[in-house]
């Protein structure tokens, strides 16, 4: 499956992507002109009046990356991954306090240690979940600007891995796993 083009009018309108053919044939033509390399997207020389057709948009969050799908009458016209960095940003941060950690036990500069800075704001997410809800959005964001969504879609899925085990366990039975021996 190739992804179709973003295309939008001089006023920066989003019409209906078209395939990666006419988008090829409008630009030879001369009536369409290169916006933007990723995603491809074309704006035509002129001011169309057309109803475009409503997209619909569908993510399928992950912890290492998040996909992304643009739905026309039920096909996928357009697809994408978006790969997290969580895992450096976590090593970032553990870098970032061994140096200040290191900084107050060598004889430079003291740095006091703070330990009243421990309420956290309300909506506070971790650094590693904040980035991926930013590039997340930000993309949904980007795509919106290019086409004519109508509606985003998000799968949740959460996963009970002991009912994945023993199908009849509840309630008491969580807390009184048993125990694995190596």
């Amino acid at each position: 499956m190739s992804n179709s083009v973003f295309v939008i009018d001089t006023n920066r309108k989003p019409l209906t992507p078209c395939s990666p053919g006419m988008a090829r044939s409008l630009l030879k033509a001369g009536k369409a002109s290169v916006f933007r390399r990723y995603p491809f997207t074309i704006v035509l020389k002129k001011a169309v009046s057309c109803n475009p057709a409503a997209c619909l948009l569908k993510i399928d969050p992950g912890s290492k990356t998040t996909g992304i799908a643009l739905l026309k009458n039920n096909l996928v016209i357009w697809a994408a991954e978006l790969t997290h960095r969580s895992q450096q940003i976590k090593i970032a941060l553990e870098k970032r306090r061994a140096v200040r950690r290191s900084r107050r036990n060598r004889k430079t500069r003291y740095r006091q240690a703070r330990f009243l800075n421990r309420k956290r704001p309300e909506g506070w997410l971790p650094p590693s979940l904040q980035h991926r809800v930013d590039t997340t959005l930000t993309w949904v964001k980007r795509i919106a600007k290019f086409c004519p969504v109508v509606g985003i879609a998000q799968e949740l899925v959460r996963f009970d891995t002991q009912k994945m085990q023993n199908a009849e366990i509840q309630g008491v039975e969580y807390q009184q796993g048993g125990i694995s021996w190596l």
